[in-house]
């Protein structure tokens, strides 16, 4: 059996899970695991001292249980995969994919050596911050965070990966959802048929 562990990481709301959403949909026996879904309970987030909760910061994530997931799915992707509702192809070639998605998943150094491949999305300040104040999210954004906290914590983790020489493929997400898709698609596909 082939493992394969794609990371789709950059600025907030530059298209990571629209992207990993969609290659989920068109690799057969694929999951996705999302860093969002590690957020620590809101009365465990931290608070800067300029008031903000700090939600973009690697310590608001229960990355141990990010890890302990991963782990999981490497043991046994197909017992993985049906356990999360994932239909497990047969058919398929014996290559199983694990997709994370997220905005720090390549702070946390105890999963930088699972990755096959890197992808990091990459969004103009203007455009990250329209898009955000577009969004609905549970908790709404105070006023002044993204300036005041979003955009810097981004820029402070992304000069971090750089520093740490943290390979990644560069994706700019103002191209089209769909382009970046059959993109990212292509050389996974293309990665899969000289690896066999």
């Amino acid at each position: 059996m082939k493992i394969v562990i794609v990371g789709i990481g950059g600025v907030t709301n530059s298209g990571k899970t629209t992207l990993a959403s969609r290659l989920q949909a068109a690799l057969p026996n694929s999951c996705v695991i999302h860093q969002d879904d590690f957020f620590k309970p809101q009365d465990q987030i931290p608070v800067g001292e300029d008031g903000f909760k700090r939600w973009d910061v690697l310590e608001s994530l229960d990355m141990k249980a990010m890890l302990s997931t991963v782990k999981a799915w490497v043991q046994n992707p197909p017992k993985f995969a049906r356990s999360h509702g994932v239909t497990v192809q047969p058919s398929a070639s014996d290559t199983h994919i694990l997709l994370l998605e997220g905005f720090l998943i390549y702070s946390y150094k105890p999963l930088l050596d699972f990755y096959t491949r890197r992808y990091f999305l990459t969004v103009p300040y203007e455009e990250s911050k329209r898009r955000r104040s577009t969004r609905k999210y549970p908790i709404p954004d105070p006023p002044g965070l993204f300036d005041g906290h979003v955009w810097p914590m981004y820029q402070k983790y992304k000069q971090e990966m750089e520093a740490d020489g943290v390979e990644v493929v560069h994706l700019d997400g103002m191209k089209s959802p769909g382009d970046l898709f059959l993109q990212v698609l292509e050389e996974i596909q293309n990665s899969l048929l000289n690896c066999s």
